[in-house]
């Protein structure tokens, strides 16, 4: 399944900023993949971090051909160890093995966050170990198809952003200006800062400053 988007955000994005729409005439219509199921994506972003996506894919997968389905069950029946075997660090297996444990107790309910508005959901979902802000800010995004996400943290929509506006620097009131105007429909903003900052139009450069030799090293 991929995020759902179509006219009515395509129309409002274009009409409220010159630079994307030109942005979004060109790349075109986007298609991410999102998770629907939300323990899954939970157990998908841990598993995800600080590693690449091929690593991410195959301990994925050795996850899913162990336990048959991802979830709350057939995690809290296994030790920490195990979870380790399968590649992932044991910081991420001991995160992973107590967030299924606290759904399968009822003491994190999975259900009322997906009730909760996008900074109530936030708080919950960065309250468990092993989820900061920006990995709960994506879980709303790419699994539970919120419209209107926009992450300061992630350096990718930085990129994009200084790519399209020719800007040197992205502090916090400059985002917050670009949130405003992308406002409600943010998410569909951030997909084409991704594409922008991964190279989909490839006249498009990036404006931060240079490091220097001796920044480089450090």
């Amino acid at each position: 399944m991929y995020f759902l988007y179509g006219e009515t955000e395509i129309a409002y994005l274009k009409r409220k900023d010159k630079k994307l729409a030109e942005v979004m005439e060109r790349i075109g219509h986007i298609e991410r993949v999102t998770d629907t199921d939300l323990f899954s994506s939970v157990v998908h972003h841990i598993v995800g971090q600080q590693i690449s996506s091929k690593a991410q894919a195959t301990i994925w997968k050795r996850l899913q051909d162990t336990l048959g389905e991802i979830n709350a069950e057939t995690i809290s029946a296994r030790e920490c160890s195990e979870l380790q075997a399968l590649g992932m660090s044991f910081r991420k297996a001991e995160y992973i093995k107590e967030f299924a444990d606290k759904v399968q107790s009822g003491e994190f309910d999975l259900q009322n966050v997906e009730q909760m508005s996008d900074a109530d959901a936030i708080e919950a979902l960065s309250s468990l170990r092993g989820i900061g802000v920006w990995t709960a800010e994506m879980i709303l995004l790419f699994c539970l198809q919120r419209p209107d996400v926009f992450s300061f943290d992630d350096l990718a929509i930085q990129r994009g952003l200084r790519m399209v506006y020719h800007h040197r620097k992205i502090d916090r009131k400059l985002f917050e200006k670009y949130r405003r105007r992308f406002h409600p429909y943010c998410s569909v903003a951030s997909l084409y800062f991704w594409a922008v900052a991964g190279g989909a139009i490839p006249d498009m450069k990036d404006y931060a400053p240079k490091k220097s030799g001796k920044d480089a090293k450090r």
